[in-house]
């Protein structure tokens, strides 16, 4: 099985998830559902679908692939620790999930502005 997420890898789920994350849920099957879920998730809150393929997304300009990889990346390890917090706890599990929600919600709303998708997709500001 590979990686079969278009914005972001597992990769880069099980960094943001953390060291203490479970090994279960950092499994590929896993992590490749939760980054589907929340690249489809980003394309509703932002009623756009920015690349329906690895070759569109290699297409868009770094700076739009990168806020996408960090905002699909955050939202996935949400669930990666959602998913079991016993090899975390429970305080140091709700810190990370804010933090990681905080991010990607602010990426999110960058993602979703016109004049900054514009920006994102020309490289030139508007």
């Amino acid at each position: 099985m590979a990686d079969t997420g278009i914005y972001t890898s597992g990769t880069v789920v099980a960094y943001k998830a953390g060291s203490r994350a479970s090994s279960y849920a950092l499994a590929e099957a896993y992590t490749n559902e939760f980054i589907a879920e929340a690249e489809s998730e980003i394309n509703i809150l932002c009623r756009k679908v920015f690349a329906d393929s690895s070759t569109a997304f290699t297409a868009l300009p770094s700076t739009t692939k990168g806020i996408l990889s960090k905002a699909t990346a955050n939202l996935a390890a949400i669930d990666v620790i959602n998913y079991d917090l016993s090899g975390i706890g429970r305080g140091e599990a709700e810190d990370r999930v804010v933090i990681l929600r905080d991010a990607a919600l602010r990426d999110i709303s960058i993602l979703r502005d016109k004049k900054m998708q514009d920006f994102l997709s020309s490289g030139v500001e508007n």
